[in-house]
């Protein structure tokens, strides 16, 4: 801690995390041992947290996030979009191809941010606001995949590709973002031809790192 920040922010803030990181909640207990405080000071932090519905307690007396913090993520995607434009519109306007900056969002993959290609005449029609399950494109298989590789990629490619997509009939390639807490995301194209260039499942992983840098 430094002479600039609040301790009872930070406190409030670690919290949060010990929350967000914890499937069943935490007793008051658990929490001060593992905030190292006596347990008056984190009931004041859960009272608090409470009062603006970022927590809440269940019948047991375990702490869990509150419906609040679904307030405030809603907040998040224009700042995940403001990010990531400048890669998404280098990799469609290079490539030919629709992309797209796709987040997951419970057992779906949504797609949050989309550029197409100005050059084209044709091309894919993908549009922000979109939803499947993540295993029905490259962009939610993507994601799949690196959750079995956590915070790397595969070493032989570190990208996904499929053809035919049942959302768009079209082809696609995608790459997870990597090193990033809190976000599970992808950069993808779709696009109309049913072969894959060797050369996008590379370019798209270049994308994806430009993403996940943006974002740090």
């Amino acid at each position: 801690m430094t002479a600039e920040t609040s301790q009872t922010l930070d406190r409030g803030i670690r919290v949060l995390k010990l929350l967000a990181d914890s499937e069943r909640g935490l007793t008051v207990t658990e929490l001060a041992a593992r905030l190292a405080v006596n347990r008056t000071v984190v009931y004041r932090l859960l009272a608090t947290l409470e009062q603006h519905g970022l927590v809440r307690r269940d019948i047991g007396g375990r702490a869990r996030v509150g419906l609040g913090v679904l307030r405030l993520s809603q907040r998040v995607h224009p700042l995940l979009r403001e990010a990531a434009l400048p890669a998404l519109r280098s990799l469609a306007e290079d490539l030919g191809a629709t992309a797209h900056l796709t987040l997951v969002d419970g057992t779906e993959a949504l797609a949050v941010a989309v550029v197409e290609p100005s050059w084209t005449d044709f091309h894919v029609a993908y549009r922000t606001g979109l939803r499947h399950p993540l295993d029905e494109s490259a962009a939610g298989r993507a994601i799949l995949e690196a959750r079995k590789f956590p915070g790397q990629r595969r070493p032989e490619q570190g990208f996904v590709i499929t053809r035919a997509e049942e959302q768009s009939g079209a082809s696609g390639a995608a790459a997870a973002l990597i090193g990033l807490s809190g976000i599970e995301g992808s950069v993808g194209v779709v696009m109309l031809n049913g072969l894959v260039p060797e050369r996008v499942g590379p370019r798209v992983v270049e994308a994806a790192t430009e993403v996940a840098d943006a974002l740090r």
